[in-house]
């Protein structure tokens, strides 16, 4: 909490000389907020790992400092349709409930009971910006809808949903995927007709990018899914015939949909000035680069660089305007901050000891990973811009729910994975047993029921007469309720 305060304090000292007004009330109702939180998860998640909440409330509250910062030079420059603070403070409330609400359930594992709704649902989510009045087409791609006053992009969801039924998916049929086919220059290829979960996947993924122009969600689906079925097989030819399969439909995006094709352009000769000139070009990009650029090694200050000079400064270009005022130093401490949020993350999936735990928890994290990597891959000029944001950074409702529920499953997981064998709950994971054996466990009697049983039987026993055919003697009597 401390460091979004002093980005907020030391933007307002630098921009005006004074301390804000509101430093007390604000400081306190954060610290608040986030004490109430934290007793919160160590109520109900009482093991979790310690270090994930408060890395994404830093990273929340750089994110907040650096766009309330955004809003001052907007309203000075009378840019006041670009002044999204509170609409940001909302959207981390917002985010804050469904972090505590997600928390609520206590046993990870029943998730695998919802995913065939987790898979509708996030097809569900993708779709809607298709549906007429509803869907909004901003910037050359249809991925967003409109909710009153707000706007929502529910592909960040569909990540969420999509990464529960993967892990549910593919922990059920990993036998199956992991089956060698042909063996091809020293690698065991899959079977033909295992590769029908990839080619349906890859065909979702390409549908989002061809018919909503967004390369940043269709690599996100696809990258998620093939590296959650590399974990589940522990066979790098699925990392191969993943990229040789998305490398050719990149290579038509980049050739006949022009708004892709635009954005290839302008990463491949970003300095040409017909290029930076032309519509859609490269101004964007070299703007924030040359403002990262003037930032240098220590950054220009809170609130005393240009950030603002470039367009979707507070969302898509939020880690150029952090790395101007920051410089590179703050930069890399800020990609430390998600490198620890993604270790902890892994760390929990292998700590964990059921498949669907150790699945869902690597999703998770990979999904992390890859949007940063896009993100700051995108500013930075190592790869084409895709318009995603940076989780827990950026401006964007959509996106910064989406991570706190993210963030409130790693938790839960996490407290799965630490808590001592001896205060685990007795569950059975019935998802993962056979039919029959399935239908044993849910039929039968609870300890309890079990140890009345026993205790009716033997008063039984005690009180027939001698040879009048008694069922058992105590010892079968035991052995009995010993298997029931």
């Amino acid at each position: 909490m401390l460091i979004g305060l002093s980005g907020f304090v030391l933007t307002a000292l630098d921009r005006t000389g004074s301390s804000p007004a509101q430093i007390l009330q604000l400081g306190g109702s954060l610290v608040v907020v986030a004490i109430v939180v934290h007793l919160w998860v160590r109520r109900t998640a009482p093991w979790a790992d310690p270090v994930l909440l408060p890395v994404a409330v830093a990273l929340n509250g750089i994110g907040l400092a650096m766009i309330q910062r955004l809003d001052l030079a907007y309203k000075a420059n009378g840019q006041t349709q670009y002044v999204v603070g509170a609409k940001q403070a909302i959207w981390t409330g917002i985010g804050v409930v469904l972090f505590c609400a997600v928390l609520v359930l206590r046993d990870y594992r029943l998730l695998r009971r919802w995913d065939r709704w987790a898979m509708w649902g996030g097809l569900a989510f993708l779709v809607l910006p298709f549906v007429p009045g509803l869907g909004r087409n901003i910037n050359g791609a249809r991925i967003w809808i409109r909710l009153g006053p707000m706007s929502f992009q529910p592909a960040e969801m569909t990540k969420v949903l999509l990464a529960v039924f993967f892990a549910s998916y593919l922990v059920a049929n990993r036998d199956n995927l992991a089956l060698a086919g042909r063996r091809v220059l020293g690698m065991n290829l899959p079977r033909a007709r295992h590769l029908v979960p990839l080619l349906i996947v890859w065909g979702v993924s390409i549908l989002v990018l061809v018919a909503q122009k967004d390369l940043g969600t269709s690599v996100l689906l696809f990258g998620l899914f093939v590296v959650t079925l590399y974990v589940a097989t522990d066979r790098p030819s699925w990392l191969l015939i993943g990229a040789a399969m998305f490398l050719p439909a990149a290579w038509f995006a980049a050739t006949h949909l022009h708004h892709v094709a635009q954005r290839i352009t302008a990463w491949r000769d970003a300095m040409s000035p017909d290029v930076y000139n032309a519509p859609g070009g490269s101004w964007q990009l070299v703007t924030g680069l040359f403002g990262m650029a003037s930032g240098g090694l220590f950054g220009s200050g809170w609130g005393k660089g240009y950030p603002s000079l470039v367009t979707f400064a507070n969302s898509d270009f939020i880690v150029a305007s952090v790395g101007e005022e920051l410089g590179l130093t703050g930069t890399i401490a800020i990609l430390m901050l998600y490198l620890v949020l993604v270790q902890r993350g892994l760390r929990t999936a292998m700590a964990l000891r059921d498949g669907f735990g150790k699945l869902l928890a690597t999703g998770l994290s990979f999904t992390i990973a890859l949007q940063v990597f896009v993100v700051v891959g995108g500013v930075s000029r190592l790869i084409p811009l895709t318009g995603l944001t940076a989780p827990f950074l950026a401006y964007g409702g959509s996106s910064l729910v989406a991570n706190w529920i993210i963030l409130a499953l790693l938790v839960r997981l996490s407290d799965a994975a630490r808590r001592p064998a001896s205060a685990a709950p007795r569950i059975i994971d019935t998802a993962e047993l056979p039919t029959s054996i399935r239908r044993q466990v849910l039929n039968a009697s609870t300890p309890d029921e079990a140890a009345g049983a026993r205790r009716g039987r033997s008063a039984r026993s005690a009180g027939s007469p001698a040879g009048a055919g008694s069922a058992a003697s105590p010892a079968a009597a035991d052995d009995e309720g010993s298997r029931s």
